[in-house]
Order: C-alpha cells, then sequence, then structure tokens
C-alpha cells in the first residue's frame, strides 16, 4: 500500500497554513510536503508535525521570485550564488523538519537562452547541492514539469531528467516522478516507471488533465498502485492535487484507490 503525504500547499487551503497540518492527520494522512516553508518559523512548523505525529518528507529550495513569475534558479547562469544561499537556507530547515527530500526547482529558461549553457549551469548546481546535503543524509531531486502549467519550464521529460542525473553522478540525486505531469509530457507512466524506478526518489499524483482527485480523469490509479506495491516502491507518494470541492469532502478517493476490493 503505497504511504501518502498530504501535498498542504494545494490541500486543506481552507486553512491557515500551520493548521493544515492537523488536518493532514485528522484525514488519515502519516506525512505532509508542501513548497515553500520559508515564511514559517522552522521551530513553529516542526513542533505542529511533532504534536500531530507527522512527517515532512519534501518542500522546494527557494524559487527566486515567485511573486515575480520565477520558477525555480538552478538552472539559470549568473544566479549560482544565489542558488547556493538558498541551498544552506534549505538545509537548515530540513535539519529542523527532519526533511529527507528537497526539490531544487531548474526555472523557467530566459527568451534567447543558451540551453547548452542552462544545463552546464543545472549540473553545477545540482553537484554542489548534492554534496552539500549528501553531510545531512537529504537526498536532492529534480522534476520534469510539464509544458502546458509551466512554459518553458527547462526540465520536462524523464529522459531529460535521468540524463541530467547520470552527468551529475552523485548518488542522493534523485528524480522526482510526478505522474500527473509525465501524463501530459508522454504517458506510458507504467513503463517509464519500471524502467528508472531505482532512481525514483518521490513520486506525485493527481488525476489528468484537471489536476483534481486522483480518482478522477484518464490515469488509473488503481493500477498505478498495484504497480508500485508490486515493484516494492517504498517512497512516499504526494498527493499534489486541487480540491475540486473542497479538501475533505473529495478525501472519498483514498480507501477506493488504496484497497479496491473494498
Amino acid at each position: 500500500m503505497p504511504k501518502l503525504a498530504a501535498n498542504i500547499t494545494m490541500m486543506f487551503n481552507e486553512l491557515p497554513f500551520l493548521a493544515r497540518i492537523q488536518a493532514s492527520a485528522q484525514a488519515g494522512f502519516k506525512a505532509v510536503e508542501f513548497l515553500f516553508p520559508y515564511d514559517f518559523d522552522a521551530q513553529d512548523i516542526a513542533a505542529e508535525l511533532k504534536r500531530h505525529g507527522l512527517k515532512n518528507v519534501l518542500f522546494n529550495t527557494p524559487p527566486g521570485d515567485w511573486d515575480a513569475g520565477e520558477r525555480g534558479i538552478a538552472a539559470l547562469p549568473g544566479r549560482s550564488d544565489e542558488f547556493r544561499a538558498g541551498v544552506a537556507q534549505a538545509i537548515a530547515y530540513a535539519q529542523a523538519l527532519g526533511t529527507p527530500n528537497i526539490h531544487a526547482m531548474a526555472g523557467l529558461l530566459p527568451a534567447g537562452a543558451d540551453v547548452d549553457q542552462c544545463r552546464a549551469t543545472f549540473i553545477d548546481n545540482l553537484e554542489y547541492a548534492a554534496r552539500q546535503c549528501a553531510a545531512h543524509q537529504i537526498n536532492v531531486l529534480i522534476e520534469p514539469i510539464n509544458q502546458r502549467d509551466m512554459p518553458g519550464y527547462f526540465l520536462s521529460l524523464q529522459d531529460q531528467a535521468h540524463a541530467i542525473r547520470q552527468a551529475v553522478n552523485q548518488p542522493n540525486l534523485k528524480v522526482q516522478m510526478d505522474f500527473y505531469h509525465a501524463q501530459i509530457m508522454e504517458g506510458d507512466i507504467a513503463m517509464t516507471f519500471r524502467k528508472f524506478q531505482p532512481h525514483v526518489g518521490h513520486i506525485q499524483i493527481a488525476g489528468v488533465p484537471e489536476r483534481h482527485e486522483p480518482d478522477t480523469g484518464e490515469v488509473n490509479y488503481a493500477y498505478l498502485f498495484q504497480l508500485l506495491d508490486e515493484l516494492g516502491y517504498d517512497g512516499w507518494v504526494g498527493c499534489e492535487y486541487r480540491p475540486a470541492h473542497g479538501t475533505v469532502p473529495g478525501l472519498g478517493w483514498m480507501p477506493k484507490l488504496l484497497d479496491p476490493k473494498k
């Protein structure tokens, strides 16, 4: 049975951020993930996690100026000092929260960018991040994101991500495989996961195409959950979807997909 983590950036938005941790526990989740923790004191988040017996399994490095439209800086030439400072900040939060995985967002390609230069920058920054994180037993993740939701994002295909992983050649660099993004960009989720499973550090799910609950849309998550069990995947599955009509009313998918025999 897959281990599910609530993505409390998208889920439980009816509540303030810290209150979403308690709501996740009450809904039956054993872990949470979120995009960014940096607007909150790490000790406040850690206290809520401890109070409700939850793990934090993933968050992102600082993304640059998110409000201005930036979506990461790891592949942007000229931003390496800023990226490295962000890695240090992320490690400090991960240590406080006991977080095993940090996602380094690549960023949007600038107009007229030299793609080869961006790739080289990404590899150099990931090598640095992986070395820094390895000292604290933290994995660095990279995630292909679909071009419909995030046009111009540097990383969008599984093969591309794993080629970069191989170029970096650090054992704690893994790929975050979001089945929602993978289905939109290339499909063939099951066979792609089989191919790359040893190097997949985290999975995320959502219904396709609307990004609502995973029991809606074109992806057969009951089949994919059985596949994860069959292949012995022991990582977390992040529920990164937008509830269609409120978080709690939409959670009926969980028992249906986790135990389809019921």
